[in-house]
């Protein structure tokens, strides 16, 4: 049975770490700003994908002037969002009727369709997926009474597009707010759901820092080469 497919796109960041005066959202990556990148890969998966995109209220114009200045025309809903990441998926979730749901960071440009692909898949059979990545650094636990090795085969990097039931995510989200609610997958979790895991792709990083913005540039030129 198809099931239909949904992108929400959450986009609240700001420019502080980014030292940049406008969000990081919006910074050039390439020829065209980052969240244009992001929302592209999921138009590119499917034409039909319903595309909901969570921005500041305050941005609203500003996105519509960037999306008139480089003739974006990919479909997508506007919604505002709150004043967390939790409220703004809270809220926006709610503008989307059923089917599977991808809640993606709006600063991962660089999600592959394969990783898209993956996670739809699995959220089809599983009722949700979440992609993950492992590290090639050493990792040390640290505490008050000291430091000490770990193996890192056990720890995994956590991204995005994370993908639910959309009648399960709606109803996890009822739950009050919690600051350990660090990703959509916390949020299902502490609903007494499952997690599943799937590979993700490692040029999918997000967005935080100006070596990231340059890291992803490099990898966009060399995939154009």
């Amino acid at each position: 049975m198809r099931m239909k497919k949904n992108a929400l796109i959450v986009a609240g960041g700001s420019g502080k770490r980014m030292n940049a005066n406008i969000p990081k959202q919006f910074l050039l990556l390439g020829n065209e700003p980052v969240l244009m990148h992001s929302i592209r890969a999921f138009f590119s998966y499917d034409k039909n994908i319903n595309i909901v995109l969570a921005l500041p209220e305050s941005q609203f114009d500003y996105w519509k002037k960037l999306c008139s200045d480089y003739n974006f025309s990919i479909p997508h809903l506007l919604v505002a969002g709150g004043e967390t990441r939790f409220n703004s998926v809270k809220i926006s979730v709610e503008k989307i009727s059923e089917g599977l749901v991808a809640i993606h960071d709006g600063v991962r440009p660089l999600v592959s369709l394969s990783t898209i692909e993956r996670t739809f898949r699995l959220a089809k059979k599983q009722g949700n997926a979440v992609p993950i990545i492992g590290i090639d650094d050493s990792v040390r636990i640290v505490n008050k009474g000291g430091h000490a090795a770990f193996n890192r085969n056990q720890i995994k990097i956590v991204q995005t597009p994370q993908v639910f039931r959309v009648e399960e995510i709606k109803l996890a989200c009822q739950q009050p707010y919690n600051p350990g609610f660090t990703d959509d997958a916390t949020v299902l979790e502490a609903f007494g759901k499952e997690v599943f895991l799937i590979d993700g792709n490692v040029e999918n990083i997000k967005i935080t820092n100006p070596i990231d913005l340059i890291i992803a540039g490099a990898m966009i030129n060399s995939f154009e080469k």
